[in-house]
């Protein structure tokens, strides 16, 4: 079928011939781009019986901000990149920058379907620090070998993706996706129970994503990688890129960590190849394999693609979606449908049938509110047999709820709440935003600290007190104030 036929439908309705057009249907060309660390990847892709013709690519850096700057300048100097190197197609899936991504990974508990949808709202409201209303979110679910399932959250400031959309809108650009680029060049199986970590390096950071058991289970970036005063052995600071390594498979259960045994470094430049020169004498030793893609393959890619075509971000996400393959996440806002927009334009014409409908509704609102005061006539008579009995009940519900906490005699919130204030310092380095107790004796502690020290203190002292077991570090993200959460087992000593 051509391509003109198969992309577009022709109705016809109130006399007048319609035209639809679905914009979400891969086309022959699209644009990809990706923004990371003050730059900006362009990749130019045609589709071509099956295969990806590359027609033009080049990275430029970008002198504004695209959180900062006025958007619509920031969009001017992206078109005027794109106008030097002769390009004018508009269509565009856009690679988000990884350091405006927040997450939040939760093990499921064993719940309905129907009720998971809530629970995880609560937890974003808990775990994130905007309400879920001010966020696009996406997530993905993994499972343990010892199949207990997990779900990271992943959000993505409104904020930042509607100033985004201005920023492109004055480019010109129509964006048909809002992914990330890691997640293009490392794509999930949801066959395989073993665990990959991709890195992607850049200028000062470093991009990073586990996934294991099906989906993935940690993204990341490390920041403050680049050469610093006093390394002069590489590019990197490799003693920084392993510690963070440690740390992040250290939050993993202690079962998938077992299965994480292989690194993919993406990059055809110098920083790629110097940083899997590094990284392979320090995890190789361990049974870890490390590889470094330079090139994208059919595989990879999704699509036949010319030989020795170096990977980037950029790349895979247009030929991703060349191919008709979902991203891992996607974080465009959904726009108003066709059928809303025919609904809108054409309803005003039926108005006398709208008047006729108006009528009708209103003369069965007036039947259904007499309705409803016979009923509540009656309703009444019954209440008035039994309010005194109702009253009583009442009264001796309150005074149940009201004393009942009195009865525990072993005070337990009272003294948690003391061990805790003990082992936090008085300086306010580490201060708690939220205390949650269960039954079962958990308690959950968020909260900020001012470095990472600070923290680890804290946690230490609190393994040393008394009744207190189990001290779990769960989430430990920015960089001042450092954001935490930790649990512990509260299991005192019984009185004799």
């Amino acid at each position: 079928m051509p391509e003109s036929k198969a992309r577009k439908l022709q109705l016809r309705f109130a006399g007048r011939t319609l035209v639809l057009r679905n914009r979400r249907q891969p086309g022959g060309a699209v644009l990809g781009l990706a923004f990371e660390g003050g730059a900006m990847q362009v990749v130019l892709i045609r589709r071509t019986n099956g295969s990806a013709e590359i027609r033009n690519s080049f990275s430029a850096p970008l002198s504004l901000n695209l959180l900062t700057d006025d958007p619509v300048l920031v969009g001017r100097e992206i078109q005027k990149h794109l106008a030097s190197a002769g390009i004018r197609e508009r269509t565009c899936v856009v690679g988000l920058p990884l350091a405006w991504v927040l997450t939040l990974s939760t093990k499921l508990p064993d719940i309905p379907e129907a009720d998971l949808a809530s629970f995880l709202q609560i937890e974003a409201e808990r775990g994130f620090p905007y309400p879920p209303e001010s966020l696009m979110m996406a997530s993905s679910r993994y499972k343990t070998p010892a199949g207990e399932s997990y779900i990271l959250q992943v959000a993505v400031p409104r904020e930042h993706v509607t100033r985004l959309e201005t920023v492109l809108k004055a480019a010109q650009l129509k964006p048909v996706s809002f992914s990330l680029g890691i997640t293009a060049l490392q794509k999930v199986d949801g066959e395989s129970q073993s665990g990959i970590i991709a890195l992607l390096p850049g200028e000062q950071n470093l991009a990073m994503q586990i996934s294991v058991g099906g989906g993935i289970a940690v993204l990341r970036t490390i920041e403050g990688v680049g050469e610093h005063e006093g390394v002069e052995d590489g590019r990197f600071q490799i003693d920084h890129i392993t510690r963070e390594l440690r740390i992040t498979l250290g939050q993993l259960p202690i079962d998938m960590r077992d299965v994480v045994k292989r690194v993919r470094i993406f990059g055809h430049n110098d920083a790629a190849d110097e940083l899997a020169e590094q990284l392979r004498p320090r995890l190789e030793p361990l049974g870890v394999v490390v590889e470094q893609v330079r090139c994208c393959t059919d595989t990879e890619c999704g699509l036949s693609v010319p030989p020795d075509t170096e990977i980037s971000p950029a790349l895979t996400l247009a030929v991703r979606w060349l191919s008709g393959q979902k991203p891992a996440f996607e974080f465009l806002p959904p726009k108003v449908s066709i059928w809303q927009q025919i609904a809108s334009r054409y309803t005003s014409r039926k108005l006398v049938t709208v008047g006729i409908v108006a009528g009708s509704v209103a003369l069965l609102v007036l039947l259904a509110f007499l309705v409803q005061q016979v009923q509540l006539s009656y309703w009444r008579s019954k209440w008035a047999g039994i309010r005194p009995q109702v009253t009583r009940l009442e009264q001796l519900q309150e005074q149940i709820v009201r004393y009942r906490p009195w009865f525990d005699r072993s005070c337990r919130v009272l003294t948690i709440l003391r061990r805790l204030s003990e082992v936090f310092p008085e300086d306010g380095t580490v201060s708690a935003k939220s205390i949650q107790l269960r039954d079962s004796g958990t308690v959950t502690v968020s909260g900020t600290a001012r470095s990472n020290q600070a923290l680890l203190r804290v946690l230490q002292q609190l393994r040393n007190v008394q009744g207190v077991r189990n001290v779990e570090l769960e989430t430990m993200r920015g960089q001042t104030p450092l954001q935490f959460t930790f649990k512990f087992q509260w299991n005192p000593p019984t009185q004799p």
